[in-house]
């Protein structure tokens, strides 16, 4: 295998880094040596988005107008009705009818979600799709609206509608994709979409990717035929391929794998998209971690931390809770001028850049609430909103995004297909039990004077003195020597009693024992 030598050059536009190792798989997106995207996957976890299932019915609930499916999981699946009636209305790409396609009023009529509970009654087969995979108590989020991903199209194999993505903005280029569209030979009850990157592709690569999805659905369909209920008969492939089919365009210059198996794979692929596209992918093989040899892991350690700073000096601070996400921004060290107008502006600017990217690089879903420091002028409210849309729009995860509220508030969502980057790299502090925080000393001191009062005064009937034992963290300990040595003095000689104290490393700092000296069990 060829060496390949990492000059110390001005870093390229736009590469793909990609970590191989035996338990996870890392990939980094870098635009000019800066981290902008950022995807994880362990190799022992089984990939539920975008996977297919055999399943059944378990029950309806017409409340919520849902079913729940069993596809083989501890918590059965959950399906809206809305995803149960094929070809829904999807408002993110145009419709294109092609050639030799039925009209739409010699189709059958659609069914709707009153038809729900007779045409799918508990004990029905159902094929479907994971969309959502299981976050936290929640099983996962599955539709009957199956779709097959490629390199610039996207397979619909129950669904006959065609079209093109809505992200594709040029209108020159809206009209060739839409004559090719329609001159293309789908099968008969399947559509197609071509998605954002086949923007500017010659017909031949689109006919070529149809192949490999029909082909790739073949296989799939004998395997449904074949599989008992439940089970997976297709599984989204992993990390490093997802990668390559998704990120590989015109304009990244190299990708960078410190794999040799998965390279080959990886050229592989990369050679039945584009065989000049081979020569961008590259071997590592330096005795640095590739990660720190391309700075990411420093990034990611900045990228990742509560408070995020900007590079005018302010900082944005980010919060992830079980209902929403609150992100609070501030001017900090920003005191870049005497116009404090100017100086909120050009924060709030910096600000919605970074918490557009910040999104993308946790994988942060569900509501979001964005605090930028308040604005009189509307026109740098309008401004500071079209910034978000703008650097949000490169975000693969759809989003929606509110006007400025009068509070001064913009609310905004993001699909959330998966557990963020935090839920899958962290788990709670088993100190603080996720809290972030424990008592203060001072806290602990209080309590401790309580539970020895109540105490005390239990056993103030019995003959002689009491005396008792407190066992505490040290920290505690130094709390109570230097600062409340008088309030449990005071203490002794009102209730009678004798204190004493001992220090426990072992012992937790919102724990605390008393013992009785004479038998050494703990009181209550």
């Amino acid at each position: 295998m060829l060496k390949f030598v990492f000059s110390r050059r001005k870093p390229a536009n736009k590469e793909i880094i990609i970590n191989a190792e035996t338990l996870e798989r890392r990939v980094a997106l870098l635009e000019n040596g800066q981290l902008e995207e950022f995807h994880i996957e362990r190799t022992n976890e089984q990939r539920l988005v975008g996977s297919i299932f055999k399943g059944s019915i378990k029950n309806l609930e017409p409340g919520l107008k849902a079913a729940f499916v069993d596809i083989g999981f501890e918590k059965n699946a959950f399906l809206h009705y809305w995803d149960i009636i094929p070809e829904s209305a999807d408002a993110n790409f145009e419709a294109v009818e092609t050639k030799g396609r039925k009209r739409r009023s010699d189709r059958k009529p659609r069914p709707t979600m009153n038809d729900i509970p007779h045409l799918y009654p508990p004990g029905t087969e159902v094929i479907v799709q994971v969309t959502k995979g299981p976050i936290s108590t929640k099983g996962p989020r599955i539709t009957t609206n199956i779709s097959l991903p490629g390199r610039y199209l996207v397979l619909y194999p129950y669904g006959d509608q065609s079209g093109i993505s809505r992200k594709i903005e040029d209108a020159k280029e809206r009209t060739r994709l839409r004559e090719i569209l329609r001159n293309m030979t789908i099968p008969d009850g399947m559509g197609v979409i071509v998605r954002t990157v086949g923007a500017g592709q010659s017909k031949r690569y689109f006919v070529r990717d149809l192949a490999l999805l029909l082909e790739e659905w073949e296989k799939i369909s004998e395997r449904i035929k074949a599989a008992p209920i439940p089970s997976c008969v297709y599984q989204e492939p992993g990390l490093i391929y997802r990668t390559v089919r998704d990120f590989l365009t015109e304009d990244v210059d190299r990708i960078v794998i410190d794999h040799s198996e998965e390279y080959e794979r990886i050229c592989a692929l990369v050679g039945q998209i584009s065989t000049r596209a081979r020569s961008r992918v590259k071997l590592y093989n330096e005795p640095s971690p590739i990660f720190e040899r391309f700075g990411i892991d420093r990034q990611i350690e900045n990228a990742f931390r509560r408070q995020v700073w900007l590079k005018c000096g302010g900082y944005i601070v980010v919060d992830e809770t079980e209902a929403l996400v609150a992100i609070d921004v501030n001017t900090g060290r920003n005191k870049s001028g005497r116009d404090l107008e100017k100086t909120i502006l050009q924060t709030n600017l910096e600000a919605a850049e970074e918490v557009a990217r910040q999104l993308r690089l946790r994988n942060i879903g569900g509501i979001i609430v964005i605090d930028f420091i308040d604005m009189k002028n509307r026109r740098d409210q309008h401004e500071v909103t079209n910034r978000l849309r703008e650097y949000i729009k490169r975000d693969k995860a759809k989003t929606h995004i509110l006007p400025i509220s009068p509070l001064g508030l913009t609310e905004m969502t993001r699909q959330r297909q998966e557990e963020s980057i935090r839920d899958a790299v962290f788990e709670d502090c088993p100190y603080c039990k996720g809290r972030g925080v424990t008592k203060s000393s001072e806290s602990m001191s209080v309590e401790i004077q309580r539970r020895v009062t109540e105490i005390l005064r239990k056993r103030a009937d019995r003959a002689g003195e009491l005396s008792v034992r407190v066992i505490v963290h040290p920290e505690v300990l130094e709390r109570l020597r230097k600062h409340d040595q008088e309030i449990l003095l005071a203490l002794e000689q009102r209730l009678s009693g004798k204190l004493s104290f001992r220090a426990d490393p072992a012992i937790h700092r919102e724990e605390f024992k008393v013992i009785d000296p004479a038998t050494g069990n703990e009181l209550n």
